[in-house]
């Protein structure tokens, strides 16, 4: 009888809330996962579960066994790491992260991923919506700051621009705000998280001290590559990461505001983006999630150089001259 392999479908289970739902999660019919109820309760003489055709609750036996077994898979997959630390990380690597992050800064580097770790098999879950570590099997997320909670360990391991831009079409229209002050007499496209509905604030830093510039949300949308495509088109002021923004500023379909030096520059700076990877506890640390970890957070310490020579290539062509227009470096 494989005891471990009972145990861990009680655990799905349990955590699913349902034979059904753990079905899915395992890949198995719901008439399998109850006949492995079934027996891990006839192996232990005791009820685990209470199931009727509508409902399902664990008995007081059912509950203390959960508690001492919860973290026996975890724990075997731990030591399998140990007894394998002597090679090369292996086995299913599931990650989580927002949708922009994922299009524009994973998804080129997962194949050099799985290039330099051939033997780890990655599920990449890219959204924008709340994901439970342990529910959905995730091994490590990257998250925004606004986005950590207590539940999670988090590292930072990058900081990021956000770039305000615009279109040039919007800024010949509307004028060049100056300072953040102007973002309220300005047509804004702002970020909605999905999750609670709260708005991604648009924070400056002046002598040390963080504000928020009052904005007029002309649109609300909860997918940042969405709000580019509107800035582009001349909706308005967005507030993108560098990531998202740089191209579109390269191929001047985007200007940036509030550049520090330029013409139109304001004293105060927009907040970086801090991100953090996040794990729910250290033993969650094994050597997969330490490869994946350490190979972005090397890749994202050279990311910055590149940025910093696009910049410069950007103003030596403005020196160059530019069509009839505001200048904005």
């Amino acid at each position: 009888m494989d005891i471990l392999g009972l145990i861990n479908t009680y655990i799905r289970v349990v955590e699913n809330g349902s034979i059904a739902a753990a079905a899915r999660a395992q890949g198995m019919s719901a008439a399998a996962v109850s006949q492995s109820i079934t027996r891990l309760e006839a192996h232990l003489g005791v009820r685990l579960l209470s199931r009727t055709t509508r409902r399902m609750a664990l008995t007081e036996s059912g509950t203390r066994y959960f508690e001492k077994v919860r973290h026996i898979p975890r724990d075997v997959d731990l030591a399998s790491q140990a007894a394998a630390v002597a090679t090369e990380p292996r086995g299913p690597l599931c990650i989580a992260t927002t949708t922009a992050f994922g299009c524009h800064v994973l998804a080129p580097l997962m194949p050099a991923f799985k290039e330099a770790y051939p033997h780890i098999d990655i599920e990449l879950i890219s959204t924008n919506r709340r994901v439970d570590h342990r529910l959905e099997g995730v091994d490590v997320s990257i998250r925004i700051e606004a986005q950590l909670n207590d539940q999670l360990i988090a590292r930072r391991i990058a900081s990021r621009p956000f770039v305000f831009c615009a279109s040039p079409a919007y800024l010949d229209r509307a004028g060049v705000p100056t300072t953040p002050e102007d973002l309220k007499q300005h047509a804004c496209i702002v970020f909605r998280y999905p999750t609670d509905g709260r708005f991604l604030p648009w924070t400056f830093v002046l002598d040390g001290r963080r504000f928020e510039a009052k904005v007029n949300p002309s649109f609300v949308c909860d997918d940042i590559d969405t709000i580019a495509q509107i800035a582009v088109y001349g909706g308005g002021i967005a507030r993108l990461a560098s990531f998202v923004a740089q191209p579109l500023i390269d191929s001047g379909r985007l200007l940036p505001l509030f550049e520090s030096g330029g013409r139109h520059a304001t004293c105060a700076e927009p907040e970086p983006m801090d991100i953090y990877t996040c794990v729910t506890e250290r033993s969650a640390l094994n050597v997969k999630v330490r490869a994946f970890i350490d190979f972005l957070e090397r890749r994202m310490e050279h990311e910055p150089n590149a940025l910093a020579q696009a910049a410069a290539q950007r103003s030596g062509q403005a020196k160059k001259g530019r069509p009839e227009g505001p200048k904005y470096t």
